[in-house]
C-alpha cells in the first residue's frame, strides 16, 4: 500500500492500479496527438486533462496554428463519435440541438438530433455565431442534456466541446458571453512552433497529412473508467482551502470587475485531480493547482477599464494571486503524525 500525501491516508493497491492503468491508456492518447502536434507537449498534456476532468476546452489563438488539427487529433485519438460544427453567423441554435419534424405517415412530430449529439464534439470558430446560436450549447455544456419542445435528451457519455476561436479577428466575430466562458473548463493557446518543431512538421505534413493514418489509442469505454478513476483521486482539506482561497482572491482583486465564479473553483480541483491522476499519484498537491490556475481561471476574469488600458493581462492578474497567496505543504499532516 502506499501512502497518501496528507491527512495520513492511503491508497490501496485497488487504486494504484486503476492509477497506473490510466497512466498507461493516457500516455498512449498522448503519443497519437503528440504524432500530429509537433513541439506542443504541455498544450497536449493540458487537453487530455481536461478531457480525463470531465471538462470543456477551448483553444484561442491566431489562425493556423494548429488549433483545429489539435481538436481533430485529440477527437481522432479516441474510438468514439465525432461531430464538428462550422459555426458561421447564419448558423442556428437548432442546428446544433436539433430540430423536431412533423411525420406524415406516423402523424406526429419526431426530433431530429443536431451535431451536438455526440462523444467529442468540435465548434470551430465559435465566435463566429451570433451569441443566441452560442447559448444552445450552454445546457449541453454543463447539464450533458439537451431540451426541445417541453422533451429532455441524455448526450452521450463521455461528452467533450472543444472550441476554437481566433482573439485577432473583429470582422464578423461575437465575443463570448461570461456566462459560455464559464462553461469551458480551461483555456489554451497553442502559440507559434519552435524553428526545429516546424521543420519536423514541414517534413511529415508536406504530403499526406498524419491526421489520415491516426488510430485510435483508446475507446470511449476506457475513457469512462479513466474520468471515474480521477474522480476517486484524493484532495486534502488544505489544497481544497488553497483552491478557495486562489478563486476567492480574484473576486477582491482591484483591477479586476469579475472574479472566478464558484464553477471556476470546482474546476480547477478536478483539473487538479486528472493532473495528478496522470502523474501516477492519488492525492492532489498545491503544485497541480498552481500549474492549472492560468489556463483554468484566466479566461474567466474581466479586468477593469484602467487595467486594460494599462495593458494588464488577465494571466497576469492569476500569477500575481498565486505569489500572493501562502502555499500549504502538503506533507506537514504526514509529519505530525511521525511518518
Amino acid at each position: 500500500m502506499a501512502r497518501g500525501a496528507e491527512e495520513g491516508r492511503v491508497t490501496t493497491y485497488e487504486e494504484q492500479t486503476k492509477l497506473t492503468d490510466l497512466s498507461a491508456t493516457a500516455e498512449q492518447v498522448r503519443r497519437a496527438v503528440e504524432s500530429v502536434i509537433e513541439g506542443k507537449p504541455e498544450v497536449v498534456r493540458l487537453s487530455l486533462t481536461v478531457l480525463l476532468a470531465g471538462g470543456h476546452l477551448l483553444l484561442e489563438d491566431v489562425p493556423g496554428v494548429g488549433k483545429t488539427m489539435l481538436a481533430k487529433a485529440l477527437a481522432k485519438s479516441i474510438d468514439c463519435s465525432v461531430q464538428r460544427i462550422q459555426f458561421t453567423p447564419d448558423l442556428l441554435p437548432t442546428d446544433i440541438t436539433g430540430v423536431s419534424v412533423y411525420d406524415q405517415q406516423r402523424k406526429e412530430f419526431e426530433f431530429k438530433p443536431g451535431a451536438v449529439f455526440a462523444q467529442i464534439v468540435i465548434g470551430d470558430e465559435i465566435n463566429r455565431a451570433s451569441p443566441k446560436t452560442q447559448s444552445a450549447l450552454l445546457e449541453s455544456m454543463e447539464e450533458r442534456q439537451v431540451t426541445a419542445d417541453g422533451r429532455t435528451y441524455e448526450l452521450p457519455s463521455p461528452f467533450m466541446v472543444i472550441a476554437t476561436q481566433n482573439p485577432v479577428e473583429m470582422e464578423g466575430t461575437y465575443p463570448l458571453p461570461e456566462a459560455q466562458r464559464d462553461r469551458f473548463m480551461a483555456r489554451v493557446s497553442v502559440g507559434y512552433p519552435s524553428a526545429d518543431a516546424e521543420l519536423r512538421m514541414l517534413e511529415s505534413h508536406g504530403g499526406v497529412s498524419p491526421l489520415e493514418s491516426l488510430r485510435p489509442a483508446a475507446h470511449a469505454s476506457d475513457i469512462l473508467k479513466l474520468i471515474e478513476a480521477v474522480r476517486e483521486v484524493h484532495v486534502s482539506d488544505s489544497v481544497r482551502r488553497y483552491a478557495v482561497e486562489l478563486t476567492s482572491a480574484t473576486r477582491t482583486h482591484p483591477e479586476l470587475r469579475l472574479g472566478a465564479s464558484p464553477r471556476a473553483t470546482l474546476h480547477l480541483v478536478r483539473a487538479a485531480k486528472a493532473a495528478a491522476a496522470l502523474a501516477g499519484r492519488g492525492f492532489v498537491l498545491p503544485d497541480d493547482i498552481q500549474q492549472l490556475a492560468v489556463p483554468v481561471l484566466a479566461h474567466r476574469l474581466l479586468p477593469t477599464a484602467q487595467a486594460q488600458l494599462n495593458r494588464h493581462t488577465t494571466e497576469q492578474f492569476v500569477a500575481d494571486i498565486l505569489r500572493r497567496t501562502t502555499v500549504p505543504d502538503p506533507y506537514a499532516a504526514q509529519r505530525l503524525r511521525g511518518y
